[in-house]
């Protein structure tokens, strides 16, 4: 058990707190004019998917959660749960579509992934910052339709819907941006 300073709150920091796991999002320390300093912070729970804000004060402390971190392949979805193999052991793991229904959108077969454990127990997956996707579905590019900037909204093939600039065409491979869900930039071929 290893106490933590919420000033040395980074974020992907994984904490105990309120008898729940939770990942830090993002956080800012406040120092107001009056009154003591404080650490406002946005924790995502690792059982539920939960997102809360929270309020520490500057003097507070927490206990860090110790992570364990495989990497795995992924195989495939079953209907009810999607399957990883473990590239040492060969051992299979599935995990239920709910509890990692947001990070799915980036997931394509075969792809390597980091399945994030405590104490035995699956939490969800740890994707890469950005995957390489291809644009199943766009509307054609209308000439000379490039001056407003803007953008146009292009199906991957894994269902995830993305803004892209209006030269994107049906068939390109894009970079996609897994924290957010943005386009990034055309994948070099």
């Amino acid at each position: 058990m290893t106490m933590i300073s919420v000033n040395e709150f980074k974020n992907g920091l994984t904490i105990k707190y309120n008898n729940d796991l939770w990942r830090i999002v993002e956080f800012q320390h406040v120092k107001p004019g009056k009154g003591s300093a404080f650490v406002r912070s946005k924790l995502k729970s690792l059982n539920t998917g939960a997102v809360q804000e929270y309020t520490f004060r500057s003097t507070a402390k927490v206990e860090t959660a110790e992570i364990e971190t495989k990497t795995m392949q992924y195989l495939y979805n079953d209907g009810s749960s999607y399957v990883f193999m473990d590239n040492k052991t060969y051992d299979q793991l599935a995990i239920p579509n709910e509890q990692i229904k947001d990070e799915a959108k980036f997931l394509k077969e075969n792809m390597e992934i980091s399945v994030i454990m405590h104490e035995g127990q699956t939490l969800g997956i740890q994707l890469p910052n950005t995957v390489e996707l291809t644009v199943a579905k766009t509307e054609p590019n209308i000439k000379g339709d490039t001056s407003s900037g803007g953008g146009k909204p292009a199906t991957m093939e894994t269902g995830l819907v993305v803004n892209v600039p209006f030269f994107i065409n049906e068939g390109d491979v894009l970079v996609i941006n897994t924290v957010d869900g943005t386009y990034v930039s055309r994948a070099n071929k």
